[in-house]
């Protein structure tokens, strides 16, 4: 199954964002969507370009243009929060935040959209399909060369904890605190063709690979493999999809520069003959499963020697090593955003600290995820 690689101009970037709705006196999730995107619609009853649904009608998707800088993609993005916002504010019952999962809302509660790809899914899944409460966020990075993707996509496994960990943002699913800084990793991979992408030594490997799912099944085509880390032909792009969602725009340009520029590093090794390094499956596997699990405070494998590391501290040298590229993409002020958050606190550590000042008061987290979006960090 030949399956084309779009031509993109190397190193822009685009970027996904899903934002969930909730009423804003209890706080619980909100099934509005729909009545969000009508009211978006053109006269004609057009849809809106960038904003769509999601598998929830609780969850609007903004989707950025492409960008040759972050900023760029960013400003597409709070753009349409100010659109969604507008027409929320009109019905007046309502307000937006985003994190990796909601805080206490129940799954059965949530409606999904009336569309035939999610009931599909969620009669193929069941229990754990319609337990998906999770929202994060993609980011695309272009790729000039097809043959460079899935090299890439293999250098970039090595990040997975550091991206994990800085974007975790889920530590509560139904009202528990689970003890995972990111219980949206382990949620999300339960999904047939979720999580980690297989080793594939080249393009005509990955087109036997959805092959084989298209003959048997299991998806209808390239665009169901739903890996952490993704080509997507359609675009051009590689797709980085493990992070959780955050709630600020400043985060969101600080994780979309931070795999902007190891994009753009990879790519720069590979035209210069080198090999990128690929750690063995089996230390990607734990490195996701320590960075869910403590977050910010994880320990990481970083070479395949075995080395560890805390990810706060090879995050904070990373930035150093991607400054000179940062400058050369115009994204250096955002980039620098990542160490504001090794300082102060990812996502799960504010609502947990939240709850702490709360007595455990799981509203005012969602109260906190609510002002953060309206906000920002203030960091």
């Amino acid at each position: 199954m030949p399956i084309e690689f779009a031509r993109s101009e190397r190193s822009t970037v685009g970027i996904e964002w899903e934002i969930a709705i909730v009423d804003r006196a209890s706080g619980q999730l909100a099934s509005v969507g729909d009545r969000v995107l009508a009211e978006l619609a053109g006269s004609d009853g057009t849809p809106h370009p960038w904003i769509t649904s999601e598998l929830l009608t609780n969850t609007v998707e903004l989707v950025s243009g492409v960008h040759h800088h972050v900023a760029g993609a960013v400003d597409d993005l709070t753009g349409q929060v100010a659109e969604v916002r507008a027409v929320l504010d009109r019905l007046g019952e309502y307000e937006l935040i985003c994190s990796g999962s909601h805080p206490y809302s129940q799954w059965y509660d949530q409606h999904l959209t009336d569309k035939a790809r999610y009931h599909k899914l969620i009669e193929r899944t069941r229990w754990w399909g319609r337990n998906m409460m999770i929202w994060g966020i993609h980011v695309h990075v272009g790729i000039e060369e097809r043959d460079k993707a899935l090299p890439i996509l293999d250098g970039m496994l090595a990040f997975v904890p550091h991206l994990q960990a800085l974007s975790a943002s889920s530590p509560y699913w139904a009202g528990v605190e689970t003890g995972y800084a990111s219980n949206r990793a382990l949620m999300f991979q339960q999904l047939p063709t979720a999580g980690l992408p297989y080793p594939l030594p080249d393009w005509g490997a990955y087109e036997r690979y959805v092959d084989d799912l298209v003959r048997t099944g299991v998806i209808e085509d390239h665009t169901e493999v739903r890996w952490d880390i993704r080509p997507s032909p359609r675009w051009g792009t590689v797709e980085v999809r493990v992070c959780d969602g955050v709630s600020s725009a400043d985060e969101i340009g600080a994780i979309a520069a931070l795999i902007q520029c190891l994009v753009e590093w990879m790519s720069g090794r590979l035209d210069a003959g080198e090999t990128l390094p690929v750690l063995q499956p089996w230390y990607v596997r734990e490195n996701k499963w320590r960075a869910a699990r403590y977050g910010m405070d994880a320990e990481v494998i970083t070479d395949v020697a075995g080395t560890e590391r805390p990810v706060a501290d090879d995050l904070a040298d990373l930035v150093d090593t991607l400054s000179p590229i940062a400058d050369r993409l115009g994204c250096r002020q955002e980039l620098e955003r990542v160490r504001r958050t090794i300082e102060g606190g990812a996502g799960y550590q504010r609502q947990l600290a939240v709850a702490a000042e709360h007595d455990g008061d799981l509203t005012a987290v969602v109260a906190h995820l609510a002002r953060e979006l309206r906000e920002g960090t203030g960091r």
